[in-house]
């Protein structure tokens, strides 16, 4: 009987049965082991150091930044990074929350199917206890939509509570504040470009604020207005240097310093009548992409019109929607081109860097916040937390239900699991059981990060929720169990039903696995 791997090319490599389903568990729990122990309000940091750049580090305990930034070899893996990047896209928070679980469920099936559960029983099970766990955390869930006060209220809670566990833990109340003024700012957009997060190495976090106004860390042309305004920007994508001639793949021979001044000369005057081009739309602002030398800032200064040059790509497009500018880069049409609006045009000064200030902007959404800390390190996690509680604020207001935090909700979804289990026949209760048990996982890793019993604690957690004590959750500060409620421990309705179906979802597609298959490389020519 001819081999069946015979069919492969002989560097290709199949796993089947038990071996691929052994790889596939311990590469997705050892993901979820190792950012476990960044998760709650007391879990640890991670020092992220690149291997090519010894001196670049990140110092996080963001489970989304921490898993984009390792090599994974491990196919199942790769599925849990992913799963937790479509958590950071799609609410902003939970990224580490969502892998723990997908890596306690795995860690659960492997189990059952070691006591011959097939993985289909597994699966059928584990919807049955999605469908319990979804509709608990749905009837847990409460909607201040309609109650503005009392809605500012839920987002500031939920801004605290994704904040207690990242680096603004210390000034939480502040930051708080920040994010959700700048979040209500949006109206109900999602649209976070239109927030700007300015980082500036000095003086301590504490001194971050937010300003209404949108600045750009860019430079204003010498000799030129330094304040404008009722500003009609343009912002434009064009070459404007004249020190070259511009003919790619040809050369030039002249037989005298006349000609070259000649050459010269004419590329000025072309240069001119592009200036001319522009001022012709009525604009008193020019912000262009790339680089605006001596001769064309000088026009620019002649004719009492701000230049503002080297704005790279992403300022670029940011400044285009915050002052309503359409991104430019002919002007054979003066008329046809869409200029940007601001009240006022300035510089300012933020501890030792100059910024430009952008006020009464057309989109009057946008606003800036500065974060001030004592090393480029630490603005770059306080930037990477304050992201996450603005992505998953932003949700909320779009989604306005939310739910208790602190290992409640996961502890009344394991309960709902839990009362449906008598009711299942067959080895699928075994299932429904184990996905109870992953879930109550959660809040004993929360517990265990804070150097408590969690053991004890998720006990008692239980015993609470069987008596109808249905808001006790953990108190991570006094290290006991307490009514969140009253502790404003809230998090966002959306943020905790994404974790609960994409960790199914992902641990349900990697438990249907049944061969690993890695193709040859393909082979050069000529080799």
């Amino acid at each position: 009987m001819a081999d069946p791997n015979s069919v492969l090319s002989a560097e290709s490599m199949i796993d089947k049965g038990e071996n691929s389903r052994m790889s596939s568990f311990v590469g997705a729990i050892a993901i979820s082991d190792l950012v476990k122990s960044t998760l709650g309000p007391k879990g640890m940091d991670k020092i992220l150091q690149s291997m090519s750049n010894p001196d670049s580090m990140n110092i996080t305990n963001d489970g989304a930044t921490i898993l984009s930034s390792i090599h994974i070899d491990n196919p199942a893996a790769k599925v849990l990074v992913d799963m937790s990047r479509s958590q950071d896209d799609e609410v902003g928070d939970g990224t580490t929350s969502v892998v723990v679980l997908a890596g306690e469920l795995l860690r659960e099936a492997e189990q059952l199917i070691h006591q011959r559960v097939h993985p289909m029983t597994i699966c059928d099970g584990w919807r049955l206890a999605v469908a319990a766990a979804r509709k608990a955390l749905e009837d847990s869930a409460v909607d201040h939509g309609s109650d503005l006060e009392a809605f500012r209220g839920d987002l500031l809670n939920i801004a605290r509570t994704t904040l207690s566990s990242k680096l603004l833990n210390k000034d939480k109340d502040r930051f708080a504040n920040l994010a959700v003024d700048a979040v209500l700012r949006l109206g109900g957009s999602t649209d976070l470009n239109l927030i700007q997060v300015i980082k500036v190495p000095g003086g301590s976090l504490e001194q971050s604020f937010l300003d209404e106004g949108f600045l750009a860390d860019l430079k204003i042309g010498v000799g030129q207005p330094k304040r404008l305004e009722n500003a009609k920007i343009m912002v434009a994508n064009t070459p404007m240097d004249t020190d070259k001639v511009k003919i790619y793949g040809s050369r030039v021979k002249v037989d005298s310093m006349d000609a070259v001044a000649e050459i010269e000369e004419a590329e000025k005057q072309k240069m001119k009548a592009k200036v001319d081009k522009i001022l012709k739309s009525g604009c008193n602002v020019f912000i262009n992409r790339q680089l605006v030398y001596d001769w064309p800032a000088s026009l620019f200064a002649e004719a009492g019109v701000m230049c503002i040059e080297h704005a790279d790509f992403d300022g670029v497009e940011r400044l285009s929607t915050v002052t309503g500018a359409e991104l430019t880069s002919t002007f054979e049409n003066p008329e046809a081109i869409q200029l940007g609006h601001a009240d006022l045009i300035e510089e300012t000064m933020i501890g030792e860097k100059r910024f430009i200030k952008f006020s009464g902007v057309q989109s009057g959404k946008a606003c800036t916040v500065v974060l001030r800390g004592a090393s480029t390190h630490v603005l770059d996690e306080a930037e990477r937390s304050l992201h996450d509680a603005l992505a998953v604020l932003s949700q909320t207001v779009k989604e306005s239900r939310v739910t208790l935090g602190g290992g409640c909700a996961e502890m009344l979804m394991a309960k709902a699991v839990d009362e449906i289990t008598p009711t299942i026949s067959g080895k699928k209760a075994l299932a429904v059981e184990a996905f109870a048990k992953a879930l109550r996982t959660l809040p004993a890793t929360i517990a265990d990060n804070g150097g408590y019993d969690s053991a004890d604690l998720v006990s008692q957690l239980r015993v609470a929720h069987h008596d109808g004590q249905s808001t006790m959750g953990l108190n991570m500060t006094e290290g006991t169990i307490g009514d969140v409620r009253e502790l404003g421990i809230f998090e966002s309705f959306k943020a905790k039903e994404h974790v609960l179906l994409a960790a199914a979802e992902a641990s349900e597609a990697l438990l249907r696995v049944d061969s690993t298959i890695r193709a040859a490389p393909r082979q050069r020519q000529g080799y």
